[in-house]
Parts: C-alpha cells; sequence; structure tokens
C-alpha cells in the first residue's frame, strides 16, 4: 500500500468530515414519519436473513472480552 503525505491525509480526513456533516445535516431534515417507516421496515426485514448458527459463541466471545477489559480497569 502507496503511503501517503500528511496533506494528503488531513485533506482526506477534511473529506469524509464533510461528508459526516451533510449526512447529519440529512437526518436531522428528513421527517419523523419517515424515519418510523424506515425503522419498521428493518423490522420488518429480520426473516429475510437466515439465523447466523455463530452468533451465540461470538456474542459470548464479545462478553468475555468485555469483562475482561473491565476487570483490567476497575480492578
Amino acid at each position: 500500500m502507496a503511503q501517503i503525505s500528511r496533506l494528503q491525509a488531513t485533506a482526506y480526513l477534511a473529506r469524509w468530515r464533510q461528508v459526516r456533516e451533510q449526512e447529519v445535516a440529512a437526518l436531522r431534515a428528513s421527517p419523523i414519519a419517515h424515519k418510523f417507516r424506515q425503522l419498521c421496515a428493518l423490522a420488518a426485514s429480520r426473516d429475510v436473513f437466515p439465523v447466523d448458527p455463530e452468533r451465540a459463541v461470538q456474542a459470548a466471545e464479545v462478553a468475555a472480552r468485555w469483562h475482561r477489559i473491565r476487570t483490567y480497569y476497575d480492578g
């Protein structure tokens, strides 16, 4: 992978900041009814995708990692 200069990296991050700002503005401008319809469509589509048999195992692994992190930082 080619390296980029500090100036190129700064410009890249600035462009993505602008994209994020425009996304936030668009989300704030969209009516609540539209957001609710999108949420309903998302909830209704849960049966479209097959159940992942590894999900429970992966969730347990993530929970164990978070437990280790909390134990480390909380003492």
